[in-house]
């Protein structure tokens, strides 16, 4: 689990005379660029609008970004990390690209991603500070230039056997708005930025509430049951929503070497103080997830497959998404897509995903994934949106350096629409087109 990751304050504290006990420091981290285009309508509103091309700057994003962290034991047993994270368009916007990853500046933009400190006690470990979190419903995610993270104070103890239990205050998170500066001004009209907001900014800012002060988890992971891994989640973000997660994955060598089974629930029950704001019943959300995979490694050595299945509530007022990064963020349901994030999860809404990964050896990974998200109405839902997803991937790595290239297919019916309406929203009837993106990675990692 990357569950745990201090201030940099914090870590400067210890002073000249800890220095002196500084061991093993160690230099790491990546440096990337990334690049997409699509093929989508980029003007929505009114008559037909020309379409979007590939390549054109208008209909393209990229952008660098360097990642440097530096590690170390330091008195008393206690390890340490800071770590730094830079963006930058390299000067191609306007020219080549004319949207960025994150950040939501052309400018360029560092801030620190990491900064925290660790201290074990027998069996149980303390990390205080800036750190990635990896929990079901609060969560790094990775398929951005830059990783989101978060302000928090993780416990974990392992006094049971093959079992860990995880507690955590998470206070804030640079997850909201694609990791986008706040902009602040004081009684002396002083103008300051900060890509941090407390914990729960993000779904104050869908339910356009102002309740947002914190959250606490509860997790236990174990595979005290044999060939299963089984976790337990509960979460409280302060004044805004209580939620739970079950998951159990089973490796089923037992009836077939390379099987494996899945299966998840969740629920996300929204505070009174929610509904006060909301002038209204905000009904709680919930569903499920299955899969099956098989792991081809005797017939076809590198070839993996999964089939996933997942249904949510038709009652249900939010998405079972990532709390950190808003009600329409990935989510760790079996079936989310691979690109188009914010479907599977949503309330009445039930999702086919079909992923198969092959390994050549000497050649490359490819990668075919489906997902099929087909949305109905509901207490809160009144125009449902369907959306189908075909993506496929090669990856190649070239000794420290990785290079992805990826193709997108979308359909989806709230995006690429025809306005026919003139209202510059998708209503239901109004016909959407599908369309195509294609992504290039490049990863250096040191």
């Amino acid at each position: 689990m990357k569950i745990a990751k201090l201030s940099l304050a914090a870590l400067m504290a210890l002073g000249v005379s800890a220095f002196a006990e500084v061991q093993n420091i160690k230099v790491s981290g990546d440096a990337k660029l990334f690049y997409g285009t699509q093929d989508a309508d980029y003007e929505q509103v009114g008559a037909r609008p020309a379409r979007g091309d590939l390549f054109s700057d208008n209909d393209s994003y990229g952008q660098a970004a360097l990642n440097i962290g530096v590690t170390a034991n330091l008195a008393d047993s206690v390890q340490g990390k800071v770590a730094l994270t830079a963006l930058s368009t390299l000067g191609l916007e306007n020219n080549l690209v004319s949207q960025v990853w994150a950040g939501q500046t052309t400018n360029t933009v560092w801030w620190a991603s990491e900064a925290w400190l660790a201290k074990t006690f027998s069996k149980t470990t303390v990390k205080v500070g800036r750190q990635e979190l990896d929990t079901p419903l609060a969560f790094s995610e990775k398929w951005n230039i830059a990783t989101n993270t978060f302000d928090a104070i993780v416990v974990l103890n392992q006094d049971l056997p093959e079992t860990t239990l995880v507690g955590a205050y998470v206070g804030r998170g640079n997850g909201v708005n694609g990791m986008g500066v706040v902009r602040t001004t004081d009684n002396d009209g002083n103008t300051s930025g900060d890509f941090f907001r407390t914990y729960g900014s993000a779904i104050d800012d869908t339910l356009e509430t102002d309740l947002a002060s914190g959250a606490y988890a509860a997790g236990i992971i174990t595979t005290a049951i044999p060939n299963t891994t089984a976790q337990a989640w509960y979460y409280n973000v302060n004044n805004i929503a209580t939620a739970y997660w079950l998951q159990a994955d089973v490796n089923l060598k037992d009836v077939l070497a390379g099987l494996i089974f899945g299966l998840q629930y969740a629920n996300l029950n929204p505070d009174n103080k929610v509904d006060a704001a909301a002038g209204t019943s905000v009904d709680s959300s919930s569903g499920w997830g299955a899969k099956i995979g098989f792991d081809f490694k005797d017939a076809l050595p590198g070839l993996k497959a999964c089939v996933a299945y997942s249904s949510t509530d038709e009652d249900g007022a939010v998405s079972l998404s990532n709390t950190a990064t808003g009600l329409t963020g990935e989510s760790k349901l079996y079936t989310e897509a691979w690109w188009n994030y914010g479907y599977v999860a949503r309330p009445s809404t039930d999702t086919w995903s079909v992923k198969v990964k092959y390994d050549m050896k000497d050649v490359a990974e490819f990668g075919a994934f489906y997902t099929s998200a087909d949305q109905d109405t509901g207490k809160f839902v009144a125009t449902p949106a369907d959306m189908n997803e075909f993506a496929l991937t090669a990856t190649k790595t070239f000794g420290s350096l990785s290079a992805t290239i990826a193709y997108i297919y979308t359909d989806a019916d709230d995006q690429n629409y025809i306005d026919a309406n003139n209202n510059g929203e998708w209503d239901q009837g109004e016909k959407s087109d599908s369309y195509n993106t294609i992504q290039l990675y490049l990863t250096y990692n040191f």
